[in-house]
């Protein structure tokens, strides 16, 4: 007999599975018993059956990742996932996809497919409304002969199944029992769905003139039920979306009016004291001209080799430089979507504030634009375009800033007047990482930047006796080493997985380090400012406080410095509500400096001799660029005698880049992960890292171990414990888990990637509706059988888009109204993923929104959404304690990798509320 192919054996699977469908045997699992079915049943339905052995089919749908077997040993069939790569999805099928659309769709043989609703080119849409989350409908599909023969309705299927609908008829018809229709004759098959969202369902219907052939016809019904709930409708698009068009700049000759000193007090000198003097040059770093040719070069594959060599210390400086220009013109192109006029806003038009005007900008206060204080833009009234007035932000609001204008402007301001308004980016930062890359050369930090492995095996080292963490061996090994300087010069690394202490690590460093070392001096850094201020209150329990300057960027907005900061004078720079940079003596004065890493800059700038600082602790290193982290080192650490910290994950959230061409060519790797990836003294050895270098922290303090087992499996080799305290099992017997003790749900639903207006971004409004359901269960619930308290700080909600984030902001209000008695649900922190990093709630909610395929491809390429994103994913799914809800379509997520493992580990746990 001639050996069956792949393709073939897996359509024999695929018949197979038909076969358990037809005789009601798909609860079946087990491969023993399957097995049988297969070689007493199916293989004899035929007095010529010639199928192969079990085995073989079982492989070919297992590389078809149309069956997956699960820890216990048993089979799934999943024979939905072949619905868009499929062309011969099932045996009813199998000729379908090479036909013309509108052949398969049409009566043929005077068999007739009608329905109350109309069929239009094939296709019935449904549109349905409901009060609750889960509803039950019925359509009905009339099958009829109006030949003058007799026709054999042999066979009807979707072209994939969900748990949300089934087909039923009253004959029963399989290809065991066909239904002849007489001339006349007809037959109703019910299509039922029971859920919210978009459900698009490809029916095919097979039938025989004469049963004795082996010709049959086919015709194909396409049906789209959207069903959503009151709340859903609420949600939907405003406006109908269309793609913003940009603006031609057209270079115009025009004077700037500036808000200089002389004639205004709220120019941006203002706003700080500097006694701190400036006596390092920071150049203007203008882009140059060859710039926009070298991106034309570029995207002409002409002079890649430009960028494209690997980072070493010899191109360091220039490739760097070069892909900071990159980034920076990339900038420059995304601010303009926020110039006014715009597809959303005509013209602008501000109020009078004492001596401030007031703008409206919507989204400000979601960095849409990125706007700080004392940042820039120009104003200039409609219709006048060769003079434009310079602002400068003083304050920024929820919906609003406030800006400070030359005198001139404000004299002939009045009430409506209309403006342009044009943003401009602060090159501020990119500046000072321009001048760290620079300098990094000039301070000899290849030693630190390139690090090499010592030439001999590491000899036996006298590590301090430290009274700390005794039942944490990760961690204070960690500690010894950085306290013995270990890896001098190379950087300590402080591996730290989600909710294994390595904040707390560097703290315990960091004072060890202040008591053990009489003539340290310690620069703690960040990349976010909320970040540094959590180090910073972290370090103050531990050391005296007079020991610790939190020094503040100008542009930060006093309001959002903590409260226990702010009522010691001296901890920090903020004098009531104006910042003071003190001299150069008195900062070198204290023992540890906390700052964000761009604000290490003004350190260098003020010329801080470099050695000053001992010691230098990166925190969350890993989401800073390499220029960035780079800042606090280049000018201030001395190679030789300094010791760097670097704490943080490589596998959560990486640096945000917006330059694509500077993506590609390697800026998204942050500092961390390029020496974790690059350098073999930071990788492991026969399983094991070398702990003078690299500590991995091991023990969770956060998760459930069922919430664990995801990330662990995936990320980080197995290696987490689980040590979290009781709080992990508050949800272990909540009555809407699909098993008990498992507190991780994922609820399958197909919605829609929907836009509106001219925002880019996406939402899922049938996502949306399933999480309010869940919102308020949780909230109903609480308290009452045997389940702890829960507020609403308690509960966050995850989603990769902003406009996803807006619709389930404006869900909750509604939510607020329906809950009995009513409840301020303004604890519920809702955002991105990067507003989560580092954060933990003890339920997490996450939307995962994507429902199309081809826009998961999208999301690919610009490092978007959870799909095809593993650092999103990572993050999205370690922010909960005790208990974890995933919501997205299992079809769209089936088809990424780490999704695919995600269901193994959970299957049979993982609920398919579909």
């Amino acid at each position: 007999m001639v050996k069956k192919s792949i393709k073939q054996l897996r359509q024999i699977g695929l018949d197979f599975y038909e076969y358990l469908q037809e005789t009601n045997q798909t609860s079946v699992t087990q491969k023993e018993k399957l097995k049988e079915i297969y070689n007493t049943e199916f293989r004899n339905r035929t007095a010529d059956a010639r199928d192969p052995n079990f085995g073989r089919v079982l492989f070919a749908l297992k590389t078809s990742n149309l069956l997956q077997k699960s820890k216990r040993g048993s089979l799934h069939f999943h024979p939905e996932v072949s619905i868009c790569n499929e062309i011969d999805c099932t045996y009813a099928t199998k000729t379908l996809y090479n036909q013309a659309m509108a052949e398969v769709t049409s009566d043929k043989h005077g068999i007739k497919i009608t329905s109350e609703a109309l069929f239009t080119d094939g296709k019935m849409t449904l549109h349905l409304e409901s009060l609750c989350e889960v509803s039950n409908y019925t359509a009905y599909l009339n099958i009829e002969n109006t030949s003058n023969q007799t026709v054999h309705f042999i066979y009807y299927t979707a072209l994939h199944w969900l748990q949300c609908f089934s087909l039923e008829d009253e004959h029963k018809v399989t290809k065991k029992t066909p239904l002849a229709l007489n001339p006349g004759n007809s037959d109703t098959i019910k299509f039922n769905g029971n859920a919210i969202g978009f459900h698009p369902v490809t029916l095919a219907f097979e039938f025989k003139s004469d049963l004795k052939s082996s010709t049959s016809f086919h015709i194909v019904r396409f049906i789209e039920a959207h069903c959503m709930t009151t709340m859903g409708k609420e949600l939907a698009p405003v406006v109908t979306y269309r793609p913003q068009a940009l603006g031609i700049h057209l270079p115009n000759k025009y004077v700037i009016t500036d808000c200089h000193d002389s004639h205004c007090h709220f120019s941006p000198l203002s706003m700080s004291v500097m006694k701190l003097k400036h006596k390092v040059q920071l150049k203007p770093y203008p882009i140059p001209d060859f710039m926009n040719a070298l991106i034309i070069a570029l995207k002409q594959q002409t002079y890649y080799n430009i960028l494209e060599a690997a980072l070493s210390w010899e191109n360091y400086a220039e490739k760097f430089k070069l892909m900071l220009f990159l980034e920076e013109l990339q900038m420059e192109v995304d601010i303009q979507r926020y110039n006014i006029p715009n597809d959303n806003q005509p013209e602008a038009t501000m109020k009078k504030e004492k001596k401030l005007l007031v703008l409206e900008v919507p989204g400000v206060a979601e960095n849409r634009p990125s706007v700080l204080r004392g940042d820039q833009l120009l104003a200039y009234p409609i219709g006048e375009s060769n003079k434009k007035y310079r602002g400068y932000v003083h304050c920024v609001q929820l919906d609003s800033v406030k800006l400070g204008f030359s005198s001139e402007l404000l004299d002939i301001f009045i009430e409506g007047m209309k403006f342009n308004i044009e943003f401009i980016i602060n090159r501020l930062t990119l500046r000072i990482q321009h001048r760290a890359a620079e300098f990094a050369e000039r301070s000899a930090l290849a030693p630190v930047l390139f690090p090499v492995a010592p030439p001999s095996p590491a000899s036996q080292q006298t590590l301090p006796d430290l009274k700390w963490l005794e039942k944490n061996p990760e961690q204070y090994r960690a500690v010894q080493h950085i306290v013995a300087g270990s890896s001098k010069p190379a950087p300590y690394l402080v591996f730290g997985p989600p909710g294994t202490g390595k904040t707390v690590t560097v703290v315990e460093a960091i004072k060890q380090i202040e008591k053990c070392k009489a003539n340290c001096h310690i620069l703690a850094c960040a990349p976010s400012n909320s970040a540094a201020d959590l180090l910073c209150k972290k370090i103050r329990d531990h050391v005296d406080v007079s020991s610790v300057f939190r020094m503040y960027a100008s542009s930060h907005d006093p309001m959002l410095v903590p409260e226990e900061i702010k009522v010691s004078l001296a901890c920090s720079n903020l004098i009531g509500n104006c910042y003071e940079y003190p001299e150069k003596e008195k900062l070198m004065e204290y023992k540890i400096v906390v700052t964000t890493l761009i604000t290490a800059g003004r350190l260098v700038s003020g010329d801080i001799p470099m050695g000053h600082f001992t010691h230098v602790f990166v925190d969350e290193s890993g989401h800073a660029v390499e220029t960035e982290c780079i800042v606090p080192l280049a000018g201030l650490l001395h190679p030789e005698t300094g010791q760097v910290v670097l704490a943080g994950d490589p596998k959560q959230l990486g640096p945000i880049i917006r330059s694509p061409l500077a993506l590609k060519f390697g800026m998204g790797l942050s500092l961390l992960e390029r020496l974790m990836t690059d350098l073999p003294l930071y990788q492991k050895t026969n399983g094991v890292f070398d702990n003078r270098f690299v500590t991995k922290l091991l023990r969770n303090y956060r998760s459930h171990p069922a919430i664990l087992e995801i990330p662990n499996e995936l990320f980080y080799d197995r290696e987490l414990q689980a040590c979290a305290d009781e709080q992990r099992n508050f949800y272990c017997n909540w009555e809407y888990l699909p098993k008990m003790n498992f507190p991780v749900i994922f609820h399958g639903v197909t919605g829609l990637d929907t836009r509106e207006s001219s925002s880019p971004s996406f939402f899922n409004i049938a996502e949306v509706e399933v999480l309010m359901d869940y919102v308020m269960k949780l909230l109903q619930t609480q308290g009452k059988k045997g389940l702890s308290t829960l507020s609403p700080k308690d509960i966050g909600i995850i989603a990769p888009y902003r406009k996803q984030v807006q619709k389930i902001r404006k869900a909750l209000h509604i939510v607020e109204k329906k809950l009995k008695p009513s409840k301020d649900l303004g604890g519920l922190k809702v955002g991105s993923v990067e507003e989560f990093q580092g954060q933990e709630r003890r339920v997490i909610l996450v939307s995962t929104v994507r429902s199309s395929p081809d826009y998961v491809e999208i999301d690919k390429k610009f490092k978007l959404g959870f799909v095809k994103n593993e650092k999103r994913f990572n993050v999205a799914i370690t922010r909960a304690k005790a208990l974890l809800i995933i919501v997205g379509n299992p079809l769209v997520l089936r088809s990424d990798p780490t999704w695919s493992v995600v269901q193994q580990q959970l299957n049979p746990e993982w609920r398919h509320e579909m």
